[in-house]
């Protein structure tokens, strides 16, 4: 006798995360990633540098063409992480700027956060990828293993891998060790406030200015950082550099 399908209890609350695509090229692309989404448990879209879909999404969206109907449309990648807690960053190659995990490292840094941390994953361009303008919208920066003299992952497949590496810890134990994050853009602002501050006391120039802004953005967004840490650096830079 066929047991019935009993679904197992999601520990991970896949319902906060949000897929975010970066000018996506490929219609049809964004109707597979929409599918593996669709497989794995997770609902929520978010399109950047897009203002429509188009029927080639639909095609391709087996049976999860309600993902694509709810799907929201974002100007810039800023505005499309701005209301999350915690952003991590899909990558193919190894940036000079940012520390660059892999996707079974990425998982375990979800994990120490609570459940109510809001996560948006992030996909770039097909061919392109993320700029490193782009990359400091993201907390963690991370790619998947893949045999050297290949071309990267399809897009759709990137999603998939990625969803099913989250979704195969769904049921596992959590115990979050962080406190929760502020909003990326509460984390955004102080990361500028800082650079002014740097800025202002001569610690950055042309020559560095984007080399140094990059390299802020990557260790304060490791931080992750809660509204106790904001308090404090803000308070460190405001006081430390001034009385200077």
């Amino acid at each position: 006798m066929k047991l019935p399908y009993v679904p197992s209890p999601d520990l991970l609350n896949r319902s906060r995360f949000c897929i975010i695509l970066v000018n996506p090229e490929n219609q049809e692309n964004i109707g597979l990633v929409a599918r593996a989404m669709k497989n794995t448990g997770f609902s929520s879209l978010r399109l950047v540098g897009l203002k429509e879909l188009q029927p080639e999404a639909f095609r391709t969206a087996v049976h999860s063409e309600d993902l694509l109907r709810k799907a929201s449309f974002f100007s810039t990648l800023s505005q499309a992480v701005a209301d999350l807690n915690l952003v991590l960053a899909s990558t193919v190659r190894q940036r000079k700027a940012f520390k660059v995990l892999t996707i079974d490292e990425a998982v375990e840094k979800i994990k120490a956060f609570p459940a109510e941390t809001k996560i948006g994953l992030v996909f770039g361009n097909e061919r392109t990828g993320l700029s490193d303008i782009e990359l400091r919208q993201a907390n963690f920066v991370y790619f998947i293993p893949q045999v050297s003299r290949q071309p990267s992952y399809n897009l759709a497949a990137a999603v998939l891998i990625t969803l099913y590496t989250l979704f195969r810890q769904s049921t596992s134990e959590l115990i979050p060790q962080s406190a929760p994050p502020i909003s990326r853009k509460e984390q955004d602002d102080c990361i500028k406030i800082i650079l002014k501050k740097l800025e202002k006391k001569g610690f950055m120039q042309e020559t560095n200015r984007e080399h140094v802004t990059n390299l802020l953005y990557d260790l304060f967004g490791r931080l992750a950082l809660s509204e106790r840490d904001r308090r404090f650096l803000l308070a460190v830079f405001n006081k430390g550099l001034d009385r200077e």
